[in-house]
């Protein structure tokens, strides 16, 4: 059986509309675009634009840029009572010794280390750092001393 042209099953394909190409195309002059010649008829403007006034980004100059205004790493430590047994009797408690065994990270400027109770202290020492009253008779207690 031969298959006659008028026996084809019909095919619907919309193409895409082509906007700005002229205006015999009927899709010419504003495009579609309504009858303003103004900004929103031009191509994309940026999400942050604010119609000439100063863009909010621009107001807060601080948070631009990457890791501008990262924050200031602390340089306060506490220190537990229980922490300071893992030094020898007689031995002289300072931010330097702390920073030895590792109770402080090294290189931070300028650390506030401030003693709190936790724990017995076993040992006598010598602390020349800020203790709590608590930890201070505890110290003293052990047969050491307190120099701030």
């Amino acid at each position: 059986m031969t298959s006659l042209l008028s026996q084809l099953p019909t095919l619907v394909l919309h193409t895409k509309k082509r906007v700005g190409r002229g205006i015999g195309s009927g899709k010419g002059s504003k495009s579609g675009r309504g009858t303003t010649r103004h900004q929103k008829a031009r191509s994309t403007i940026p999400l942050s634009f604010e119609g000439g006034q100063n863009r909010l980004v621009k107001r807060f100059p601080l948070l631009r840029g990457k890791g501008r205004n990262r924050a200031i790493k602390s340089n306060k430590y506490v220190i537990y009572s229980s922490q300071l047994n893992s030094f020898d009797d007689g031995a002289i408690v300072t931010i330097e010794s702390l920073q030895k065994i590792g109770l402080i990270e090294p290189g931070v400027k300028k650390p506030i280390v401030k003693l709190i109770q936790k724990g017995e202290i076993t040992k006598k020492l010598t602390v020349a750092l800020l203790v709590s009253q608590s930890v201070k008779k505890m110290i003293e207690k052990a047969g050491g001393t307190v120099s701030v």
